[in-house]
């Protein structure tokens, strides 16, 4: 990838890249009810696809109400997923022990007791946060005109009027750190760092599904002409686009589509930061003025 031309067009995932990843919402939910740390994500991606309650949410499909987190909660609460996910990570830190699993079917604890809603407005309080590095490298991006900018964010659309699970109003808007952030006066609307902003909510597809990246690139593509960052009849193919997601599921869905791909690990958006410079040939990480501010 070293070696490749920089892209012509940068495709963000939101949460876990540009936002406080709402896994570390997960991840602390987990700890603080000792439930296996990644079985939530895990009952999460055995969906189904067609009608797992958070695969329906993501794209559409279904309003937030209560309903929805009673099927949340029932798609947390599947005792197959739950066996297979014992099983699987019992016979992988046996294995790491050096010790042979032998692991009985009645032996397995019960099924986690987990609220779905409680946690599910957990994780959207958390990723209403910046993140502390990626944000001012998606600002430099921007104001270097160099990228079209796109963002690709599997969505929940939430009813006006909702309250969450404490009774308040809530309210998606990014909260901006007090100063000396740098970006205090920022717009709270994320979509307006991108031109280009593909909710899946809204268009009704998702990642890692092929249209939803098809969908994001041709709009890409479309605004680059329209901006001049293409010429005009030039077409933005796959290749000439860079996914940045924290999800290796959606970062395999845009590699199959022929999208280069960046991977942002839960923790590690400075590293991705610093992939990111390399790719783009642009400085992106903070200087010692910017540090001190974001400290």
């Amino acid at each position: 990838m070293a070696n490749q031309q920089p892209p012509k067009a940068l495709l963000f995932d939101i949460g876990g890249v540009c936002v406080v990843s709402p896994f570390q919402a997960i991840l602390d939910y987990e700890l603080e009810n000792r439930i296996p740390v990644g079985y939530v994500n895990f009952s999460i991606q055995k969906g189904p696809h067609s009608t797992g309650a958070w695969q329906l949410i993501e794209r559409g499909e279904t309003e937030l109400n209560d309903a929805w987190f009673e099927a949340f909660r029932a798609q947390l609460s599947v005792p197959e997923h739950w066996v297979e996910f014992y099983i699987k990570t019992s016979a992988q830190n046996a294995k790491k022990d050096g010790a042979v699993p032998d692991i009985a079917v009645d032996q397995i604890p019960p099924v986690p007791h987990i609220d779905a809603k409680k946690m599910f407005w957990r994780m959207m309080r958390t990723s209403r946060t910046p993140d502390p590095w990626m944000y001012p490298a998606l600002k430099k991006l921007r104001d270097s005109g160099r990228f079209i900018l796109g963002a690709l964010s599997n969505t929940v659309a939430y009813p006006t009027g909702i309250v969450d699970d404490e009774g308040v109003l809530f309210d998606k808007s990014l909260t901006h750190p007090p100063a000396p952030w740098p970006y205090v006066n920022d717009s709270r609307n994320i979509a307006d760092c991108f031109d280009v902003f593909v909710s899946s909510a809204h268009a009704g597809v998702r990642k890692p599904d092929a249209q939803a990246y098809e969908l994001a690139v041709r709009l890409m593509g479309e605004k680059g002409r329209e901006m001049g960052k293409l010429g005009k009849g030039e077409e933005l193919k796959m290749g000439d686009a860079l996914m940045i997601d924290d999800i290796g599921a959606n970062l395999k869905g845009a590699k199959n589509c022929g999208l280069r791909t960046l991977k942002v690990d839960l923790g590690r958006t400075k590293e991705a930061v610093t992939e990111l410079e390399k790719l783009t040939g642009l400085q992106l990480l903070a200087g010692k003025s910017e540090e001190k501010a974001r400290l």
